[in-house]
């Protein structure tokens, strides 16, 4: 561990913000018309002239590598190089886009009108935007968005010809290729379209990694997909996903660039489109197939209002600068660039960590808005007034009051907060809650959780109907996880401290290497909840220390740890924050350890957890509805399988079988409860 010279810490609060501006505000006072058929001559890599469809396809054909593997295809499997030649190029088809300018105004005109109807403002940072104009004037960029809605890539390319810039080519799943009509217009805008998995298919995999090597070296277009590989439902950013870094990174690694520009893209939404939608598939509800008349049916959302969106185009990161002492390129000459070769695990960590380090930069530019952390006090009150048994209610007043102390915490831990400066915070309030009236009651002064809409078979002058008590438990799940999917989009800012909080709380003294172990362990176990950097357990545990020393909650005297008296407060907020995570990890070991598991599959998994889980809550053994999110339920168990604790079978006819070491299961679940006696033999086993 370091020295106490941690706390000398740079203040996050000196980071400097962009400016933002609304660019609904021009397409509110000027023809939508004028604005998707004007003048559009975006600047290109090096000023090269746009490449034709067609003729990409066949600069990837013709290519090196594809040539090379068509040939080892052949070889492994006797068929004629014709064959497999007709093969590629009818996977190509499948893949590529068809970029058009008329296609991309036909999406000017319809997106204008659809955002002004359903957003109060689109704000950008123009600082990002001539940051992102002089990188693809001067590299190969690739866009790497969040992804916490369908609306994203649209909001990409709308933002990117709003301001004349080059529109990106964009990796899409194959899902919306069988949408009639808007595949091919998705297509058309610049999509390509591949497959979730290749699975051992060497041929998909080369015409793939071609196709997009193709168009980043040649610079045709900024490349842009999602890091995290699908939407976050628990809006919680997600593991980052290495395939397509892997091949965006492959020609600097292999001398075929100077360098590449990876750009992280931030995109805040004060409400989300699908928010009842993804809490409903984490409870089990299978996804709603995508398809051109589901578009056209949910039409009605076009009457609600969703505030407003806060994108951030970070800080272009350059791969050369990335690499420079962390990869030693002279590797990639021993053989020709054409030979596909596995990276190595140096390339494999390196590529890893810029992940991480990429996914960081797009939490830390995320605009929160008030409802975030209204949303957190929410759900810690109704949990408390839940175990207390009272009525699940909060003053507005009282929660006015709370919310103003959070959001001067949350400022001093470095949020980007958007937090109105011009009313004042029951305005505020009330403005937010009033957005989020699907998810919050008003009545009297008092704020509860509206529960009674969850079903819709409660309301006024209609029916009363039959409602099963697990049918109730999950339609009460809904609304909570709908208010923590917006608690989560906060929870990167308090994360180490709340990690620290319950540390201090667990370990079984004050000492600071107590503490330590404590704080390393609850780290590693969540290392697949959250976005944690590999190899930065010293560093996050010192910013920790610093924020929580700096914010006048802690003081360390003589290596041992002190909470302050105004300490209290703010570790009590932390360790509500993590409580319902280490419950639903605990959960997770006593099904393992309590139920018959034997000879249970990964595919049942989920499916059973959740029976135990819905019967341990309706009996009163179990308070938090939250541990019914199907995303809580794999991360506890990839957590197990990366620790040991669970062995996934592989080969024969128990094939995807779980092998519990209950041991193991029940030490970790003593230690996350807090049982000391067991903590340190855990840790040091981990």
């Amino acid at each position: 561990m370091a020295s106490e010279a941690v706390y000398t810490h740079r203040d996050p609060m000196l980071k400097k913000r962009d400016d933002f501006e609304d660019i609904l505000e021009e397409r509110r006072n000027s023809s939508d018309l004028r604005y998707a058929l004007r003048c559009y001559i975006p600047v290109l890599y090096k000023e090269l002239t746009p490449c034709k469809a067609s003729e990409l396809k066949s600069m990837v054909l013709q290519s090196d590598q594809l040539r090379y593997v068509i040939n080892q295809v052949c070889k492994e499997t006797g068929m004629a190089a014709d064959e497999v030649q007709a093969e590629a190029a009818a996977i190509l088809e499948e893949m590529a886009h068809r970029l058009q300018l008329s296609t991309i105004r036909f999406f000017a005109f319809t997106l204008s009108k659809v955002f002004k109807t359903l957003f109060r403002s689109i704000c950008v940072n123009e600082e990002g935007i001539q940051r992102l104009q002089q990188a693809i004037h001067e590299h190969p960029v690739v866009l790497l968005p969040s992804h916490r809605s369908y609306m994203d890539f649209l909001l990409m390319s709308y933002i990117l010809y709003t301001y004349d810039l080059a529109l990106p080519v964009i990796a899409a799943g194959m899902d919306f290729m069988a949408m009639k009509f808007v595949g091919e217009m998705l297509r058309m805008s610049g999509a390509f379209f591949i497959r979730r998995s290749f699975g051992g298919d060497k041929l998909y995999w080369a015409v793939f990694s071609e196709y997009v090597k193709t168009m980043l070296k040649n610079g045709f277009a900024p490349v842009e997909f999602f890091l995290e590989g699908t939407r976050s439902r628990t809006c919680k950013s997600l593991t980052p996903k290495l395939g397509l870094l892997n091949i965006v990174m492959d020609p600097f690694l292999k001398g075929e660039v100077f360098d590449v520009s990876l750009v992280p893209v931030s995109i805040s939404y004060e409400r989300i489109l699908e928010e009842a939608l993804y809490a409903r598939e984490l409870l089990g509800v299978p996804k709603p197939k995508e398809s051109t008349s589901g578009l056209f049916k949910a039409r009605k959302v076009l009457s609600e209002d969703y505030g407003s969106i806060h994108v951030y185009f970070g800080q272009p990161v350059s791969v050369r600068s990335l690499a420079q002492n962390r990869v030693d390129r002279c590797q990639f000459n021993l053989i020709p660039r054409h030979i596909p070769r596995k990276p190595g695990e140096d390339i494999h960590s390196f590529v890893n960590d810029s992940a991480y380090r990429l996914v960081r930069a797009q939490e830390e530019n995320m605009v929160l808005k008030p409802w975030v952390l209204l949303a957190s006090l929410l759900l810690q009150n109704h949990h408390q007034m839940q175990v207390a048994e009272q009525k699940q209610e909060m003053a507005l007043d009282e929660l006015t009051e709370q919310a103003v102390w959070l959001r001067d915490l949350s400022r001093q831990y470095g949020a980007f907060l958007h937090w109105p400066d011009h009313v004042s915070p029951s305005e505020a309030v009330s403005s937010s809650l009033s957005l989020h009236r699907g998810l919050v009651r008003i009545s009297e002064g008092r704020v509860q959780l509206a529960f009674e809409q969850a079903g819709g078979q409660t309301r006024p002058g209609e029916p009363c109907s039959t409602v099963t008590p697990e049918e109730e438990l999950l339609n009460q799940a809904v609304i909570i996880l709908s208010c923590a999917s917006y608690r989560n989009q906060a929870l990167h800012i308090f994360l180490r401290p709340a990690l620290l909080a319950s540390a201090i709380h667990t370990a079984s003294s004050s000492n600071k290497q107590e503490v330590y172990n404590s704080f390393s362990f609850l780290r590693n176990m969540f290392s697949n909840e959250f976005i944690l950097c590999p190899g930065a357990t010293v560093q996050d545990f010192e910013e920790a220390c610093y924020l929580l020393v700096k914010t006048g909650a802690l003081q360390i005297n003589q290596q041992e740890f002190v909470v302050t008296e105004r300490g209290h407060r703010t570790l009590g907020f932390l360790t509500r924050m993590l409580d319902p995570f280490l419950q639903g990890y605990q959960v997770v070991c006593r099904f393992l350890c309590e139920d018959a598991t034997e000879g249970l599959t990964e595919k049942q998994f989920v499916p059973a957890v959740r029976k135990f889980i819905i019967r341990h809550i309706l009996t009163g053994r179990l308070r938090y509805t939250e541990v019914l999110s199907s995303d809580l339920q794999k991360n506890s168990l990839a957590a197990l399988l990366r620790l040991g604790a669970v062995q996934k079978l592989k080969g024969g006819e128990e094939q995807g079988t779980l092998k519990v070491n209950k041991v193991m299961v029940n030490s970790l679940e003593d230690t996350l409860g807090g049982k000391l006696p067991t903590q340190k033999a855990v840790v040091a086993r981990l």
